[in-house]
């Protein structure tokens, strides 16, 4: 398998090279094309597997923006949403393998989607590369503001609760469903397609609550149209200090969270893959980014190819053996 380039590594392997320009111009080794050699030399298009407006479409805005001057064309964003990001993903690898299409991809898919969705070609780590890694988000679980629930407790002593997912097989589905199941609540979920269109159905009183990202709920929270209950990672978020973990809550297994990452095919010539690395990694250091995550409440996972598929396998035996022992089951697809 393939790797991506630590940034270190490919650093000190091309330490003559004194630009990007000069990296994409340099001979090209070991029989690929010579239009490798070039890249890029038009737009690259950057797939976006989500709705316009979640929290995957806005960190992929915002770092496609920080990237274009480093890689010297433009990043074209488009939306191509479904089933979690697979529909998006089975896109990018049906094309070429020449750099000029990327995705996005997050960690659920990976670690979470094949536990709840039987697909028999179903998008693996191994078809992809990853080419950077971006966001590590975690998911807060709110109601609306006009809700007689004010605190976790109320919610969980309710008789039964409709509660909104940004999917079958995605960390807002396992969190509230771990939470919910392990709690003994009588509770259905309501999968959208992402994030702000379930969050939207929480404003509509649709459903009881959601369990989303930050970005996507945050706005509304300081706005006091939506109110946080409890958070799902380790420890509290430091946007949002003032409202506990489930952890503290009674539920210390309840830990989940979303990784965001930009792959392309597994094939995808080492070279392309270099520049694709080095312009993106540049992008992450630039203060307008950096202001970006600040911004939308986002904190950075920052690692290489090998750390962050360690990850990915690491996650999925961790919320396998977490659904196993708990006994929860949560709404699948096929």
């Amino acid at each position: 398998m393939q790797h991506p380039f630590p940034r270190r590594g490919l650093l000190a392997g091309i330490a003559a090279v004194p630009s990007l320009a000069a990296l994409a111009a340099c001979e090209v080794q070991g029989g690929s094309d010579a239009a490798d050699a070039e890249f890029p030399t038009r737009a690259v298009d950057f797939m976006v597997p989500f709705d316009a407006g979640g929290s995957g479409d806005l960190v992929s805005r915002a770092v496609a923006k920080a990237a274009e001057e480093p890689l010297g064309e433009s990043l074209a964003v488009t939306n191509k949403p479904g089933a979690n990001g697979a529909v998006g993903l089975k896109e990018l690898l049906a094309g070429k393998a020449d750099g000029y299409t990327i995705s996005l991809a997050v960690k659920s898919l990976f670690a979470i989607t094949p536990l709840v969705v039987d697909d028999p070609e179903a998008v693996v780590i191994t078809d992809l590369r990853i080419v950077t890694t971006l966001t590590n988000e975690g998911y807060v679980l709110v109601v609306h503001a006009d809700s007689p629930y004010n605190t976790l407790a109320d919610l969980l002593a309710a008789p039964h609760v409709n509660y909104a997912t940004t999917g079958v097989g995605t960390g807002s589905q396992l969190s509230a469903g771990l939470l919910f199941g392990v709690a003994g609540v009588d509770a259905t979920d309501v999968p959208y397609d992402g994030g702000a269109p379930a969050v939207t159905a929480l404003l509509g009183k649709e459903v009881d609550a959601v369990s989303a990202s930050l970005a996507e709920t945050m706005p509304q929270i300081e706005a006091g149209e939506l109110r946080p209950l409890t958070w799902f990672s380790e420890e509290r978020s430091i946007f949002l200090n003032e409202v506990p973990t489930a952890i503290e809550s009674g539920f210390p297994d309840v830990v989940v969270d979303q990784r965001r990452f930009i792959v392309v095919p597994a094939d995808t010539p080492d070279e392309v893959v270099g520049v694709l690395t080095l312009a993106f990694e540049e992008a992450r250091d630039s203060g307008e980014y950096g202001q970006f995550l600040q911004d939308n409440f986002m904190e950075r996972w920052e690692v290489d190819g090998m750390e962050a598929e360690a990850h990915l396998a690491e996650a999925t035996e961790q919320y396998s053996a977490l659904l196993e022992s708990s006994n929860v089951e949560l709404g699948t697809a096929s």
